[in-house]
């Protein structure tokens, strides 16, 4: 059964908005969920948070005329519910339920797709280079990408397919024209939006060292190399060969302010190693990592911002509600940027997460060797989390 077999409520259901929930979890208000989905969907990816309690009960419990009362005593009776599902048709059915019930319950619109659509822009506070950087936040997956603006210039680095037309229209918004869109590598975890930039007049880039795993469309986009520099007004990017979570892992270093690390580095964990080659391959990209960090990242001043290409549930934001953080902080509480080589790769190889879900499908996307041309089948790829980090397990001191 889909969202589109269930029956309209006999009561009025009332709905929120993702955004409006995002805003309350943000705000620190304390939210109640009910997810509807299955549990082994539930236990992937859910809606988390400090003041969340998120309960799983599937939906299938509330088909019949009456509702088991073990299923019932599950569910607060005290206080405001927010039932969720996938797209939204099992959660108003499960909402309209628990309202004959006298539950105080609402629905969040589309369910978690409707999460997965939220895109926030945040300004990158302590950014002192040309023009105003930007930081795109996706919560669902915890993806990130980077608007660059200076002049009556702008360049987005690592976008998503999905937020193709949210670019342009930021673009449109800010006065400026949409002059590159810059890749950091061949993700795994969602589509890249350089292709689709690219046919709509903005350069696409990608690293010239991505090229050998088989991109198919190299001829139609401009190959960044080490050292390589594009000026965006008065800014510069510039860009940092660091191999490691793949082989052609680049980072861009935006004015000299902030260094755009895609997988290599986050602020709460370093790059997984084994979604190019493997396990078998992992601890030599683990060595080639250790390299990058120690003489392409942690060289630059104390002061540089890191700003990956995710964030994780342990990730805290900065005081600006960036995901970014000056690599000389990160020097002090991260164990693994302070270790010995071997002890470096033993550790990022001893406790892997799970890889990323479909990243069988994504990379060969990205690479050009397949094409999803569906929209809806192209987002539902992305769906879920991000795990392109190492886990967080020991990397960061107490």
């Amino acid at each position: 059964m889909d969202d589109m077999d269930f029956p309209t409520p006999d009561v009025p259901v009332e709905s929120v908005a993702p955004e409006e929930l995002k805003n309350r979890i943000d705000e620190g208000e304390d939210v109640t969920i009910l997810d509807t989905r299955m549990t082994s969907d539930y236990d992937e990816w859910r809606i988390e948070g400090e003041t969340v309690e998120s309960i799983n009960v599937p939906y299938f419990e509330f088909l019949e005329d009456e509702i088991d009362d073990d299923v019932l005593a599950e569910i607060p009776d005290d206080r405001e519910v927010t039932v969720l599902c996938a797209k939204g048709g099992a959660s108003e059915y499960v909402a309209g339920a628990l309202a004959e019930r006298d539950y105080d319950v609402h629905h969040l619109e589309e369910g978690m797709n409707g999460w997965a659509s939220i895109y926030e822009r945040v300004e990158v506070g302590r950014y002192d280079g040309a023009g105003t950087l930007y930081q795109y936040q996706r919560p669902s997956s915890g993806c990130l990408a980077y608007l660059l603006v200076d002049g009556d210039e702008a360049a987005v680095i690592d976008p998503l397919r999905a937020f193709t037309d949210r670019y342009l229209e930021d673009a449109e918004e800010l006065g400026v024209d949409l002059t590159y869109a810059i890749d950091t590598h061949i993700h795994a975890d969602h589509l890249s939006g350089v292709r689709d930039l690219d046919a709509e007049g903005v350069e696409g880039v990608i690293p010239e060292a991505s090229v050998d795993r088989g991109v198919t469309y190299a001829d139609d986009v401009t190959l960044a190399d080490d050292g390589d520099e594009f000026a965006v007004g008065d800014a510069t990017i510039e860009t940092v060969y660091t191999p490691g979570h793949t082989s052609g892992m680049t980072s861009y270093l935006i004015d000299g302010e902030l260094l755009a690390t895609g997988d290599g580095l986050f602020t709460e964990s370093v790059a997984r190693p084994d979604l190019e080659e493997g396990d078998e391959g992992a601890p030599d990209a683990a060595r080639q990592l250790y390299e990058s960090l120690q003489e392409r990242v942690l060289t630059l001043p104390d002061e540089t911002l890191i700003g990956g290409a995710h964030f994780s549930d342990a990730a805290e934001a900065a005081d600006d509600g960036t995901y970014t953080a000056p690599i000389g902080q990160l020097e002090e509480e991260m164990d693994a940027l302070t270790m010995d080589e071997d002890d470096f790769v033993e550790l990022i190889l001893s406790d892997m997460p799970p890889r990323p879900a479909n990243y069988e499908e994504i990379i060969p996307t990205n690479l050009g060797q397949q094409d999803v041309d569906d929209e809806e089948e192209a987002f539902t790829l992305e769906l879920g989390p991000n795990n392109c980090a190492a886990s967080q397990d020991a990397l960061t001191g107490d």
